[in-house]
């Protein structure tokens, strides 16, 4: 996780549990059921230069009890990245489902939240084959390259800070960390006109998501 997850995490644990009992008694007992919301979300990539993806998206979430709700949202990026990658490139999306964990107070919550998904990019960069090129008598080997989409396991861990401004509405933002498991592939050994397997890798890369709902 980093920095900025953990800044984030450590400050939504803090707030928990010390937060005094009158306040604690205060949570509605009667929360709403379902809850509808749309929400603008960003996403930066570190395998792709750190490039920052604006994007938008839907969540349904059930509150189980006051403190614990299953949920599942979905995000589109319809900005295609700059660069292509062996990882990613072209328009991302993603679904993650879940649940989401922590305090209701009378007019706002705390969670944290743990949800595995996937993220699919439909543009990444992958090998094909070689070619030959012959300069001043020498012959070189290049690679050639194909485009393919990909998609990738996920999780989304981070915390969530709740606003209700009445009992039907809810503003709502998230700060996490989106984990991307990338799967092994081969690779070109430059001028060799050889493959190498590269294993499975694991980034981490920030988002941040501002919505609205609607609870029922």
């Amino acid at each position: 996780m980093n920095s900025k997850t953990g800044c984030a995490a450590a400050l939504i644990l803090l707030c928990l549990f010390s937060a005094p009992g009158e306040a604690r008694a205060q949570a509605r007992e009667d929360v709403p059921k379902v809850e509808v919301g749309v929400q603008f979300s960003s996403l930066t990539l570190s395998d792709n230069f750190n490039t920052t993806q604006p994007g938008f998206g839907g969540r349904v979430t059930y509150n189980l009890t006051e403190s614990v709700a299953v949920e599942a949202e979905t995000n589109f990026f319809p900005n295609e990245l700059s660069f292509r990658t062996d990882h990613s490139g072209g328009r991302a999306s993603q679904a993650h489902f879940g649940v989401k964990a922590g305090r209701r107070f009378d007019k706002f919550g705390l969670f944290a939240k743990a949800r595995p998904g996937l993220v699919h990019f439909t543009k990444t960069q992958r090998v094909s084959g070689f070619s030959t090129d012959t300069f001043n008598g020498e012959t070189f080997i290049f690679p050639n390259f194909r485009t393919q989409s990909v998609t990738h396991f996920a999780t989304d861990i981070g915390g969530v800070i709740e606003f209700y401004p009445s009992r039907r509405l809810v503003t709502r933002f998230d700060a996490g960390d989106t984990i991307i498991r990338h799967g092994g592939y081969d690779a070109p050994r430059f001028f060799s006109g050889e493959l190498e397997h590269r294993p499975s890798a694991v980034t981490h890369n920030f988002q941040f998501t501002a919505g609205i709902g609607f609870r029922f």
